[in-house]
């Protein structure tokens, strides 16, 4: 098989960042597809749109394209799949999760939805059998970065070395050009160090969700792994387009997230509103501010932006072109604490 390096076929190229150390170079934003799954989390969703969605990121230079089993329990993957049918293989970066199984009981239980009860499994066996999965739903014979989705709860119940051996012969073998590791707190995170070579962890950061920043982000600033981040706009959150009354609706992504309960909205509205003047002067969404102020954070770190419709992620898209000064960034990271502050 042929590894090439991402092309920018209409759009203009952005800046690039290398992915850790994996002589992987793609722009500092990704396309996100755990909403194109559909399902009880988020609804239903036309195929067709998510496809269209997906070329046009790639139109735009967005070629890291993300996605996991678990998302729609296969149903991501199978449009991924079919949207990749229209693009040559070495224009995208593709990533997939494993270690979450819905395939029988054996792992530790994570949850069940839809019908399926899903167990973390990160033995050898496990995650090789979901990337074999993926590989066939997806209709490739590699991809360019598997992550384990979530980690075990007890420490050491599947040794990381185990997994990580796993991983490795996997890259060796070419099914795998990158290894990455998501959801991981510090002891976990050294211990993937300590056996190979990481190039990427996905986590949640948002400029009111900043747990990364102060111990992941160093380490990974440290030791040439990239950070990439999830829910960048917190669901939807902070693109200003949430009404104060707005109530998730039961056992959708959204309900019992602290910020998305009826009595925050209005006061993170209250911030958004705060920053008029902003979106003004760099003529930008509420979404453009939060993406860009996300990706300044460190040049380690790549922002992975939800999308299903074409309008999404061509506002997404216009994120890194906004010129914000330093002095702004460190204007809403002070509004941000402050609210944070009043919360806690």
């Amino acid at each position: 098989m042929s590894f090439g390096q991402p092309f920018f076929k209409k759009g203009k190229q952005m800046e690039t960042r290398e992915i850790g150390k994996s002589g992987i170079r793609t722009n500092a934003i990704g396309l996100g597809c755990w909403a194109i799954g559909g399902g009880s989390w988020w609804g239903d969703n036309d195929d067709q749109m998510s496809i269209d969605t997906i070329h046009r990121a790639v139109d735009l230079g967005i070629t890291w394209i993300d996605t996991a089993r678990v998302y729609g329990f296969g149903h991501s993957e199978e449009v991924v799949g079919k949207a990749l049918k229209g693009l040559r293989r070495d224009s995208v970066i593709i990533s997939t999760k494993c270690a979450l199984q819905w395939r029988n009981s054996e792992g530790e239980y994570h949850f069940s939805r839809d019908g399926h009860n899903v167990y973390r499994n990160l033995t050898p066996a496990s995650i090789r059998k979901d990337l074999e999965l993926s590989l066939t739903g997806m209709g490739l014979d590699y991809v360019d970065i598997l992550f384990t989705h979530w980690q075990c709860r007890e420490y050491g119940l599947v040794p990381v070395a185990e997994t990580m051996g796993e991983l490795i012969r996997m890259k060796q073998e070419g099914e795998i050009r990158a290894i990455g590791a998501s959801n991981v707190d510090i002891r976990v995170l050294q211990d993937y160090v300590d056996v190979g070579q990481l190039d990427v962890i996905q986590e949640k950061l948002s400029i009111l969700d900043r747990k990364p920043e102060a111990t992941l982000l160093p380490f990974c600033e440290e030791h040439g792994i990239s950070l990439q981040t999830y829910s960048p706009i917190e669901q939807g959150l902070l693109s200003g387009k949430i009404a104060d009354d707005y109530i998730p609706a039961g056992g959708s992504v959204r309900d019992g997230k602290f910020w998305w309960k009826q009595e925050n909205i209005p006061k993170v509205n209250q911030m958004l509103r705060g920053w008029a003047d902003l979106t003004e002067k760099y003529n930008c969404t509420l979404t453009n501010l939060a993406v860009k102020w996300n990706s300044m954070l460190s040049p380690n770190i790549h922002v992975l932006c939800g999308a299903r419709k074409i309008s999404q992620i061509e506002d997404s898209a216009r994120s890194l072109d906004i010129p914000m000064t330093q002095e702004d960034f460190l204007r809403m990271k002070h509004d941000a604490d402050t609210l944070i502050a009043a919360m806690s």
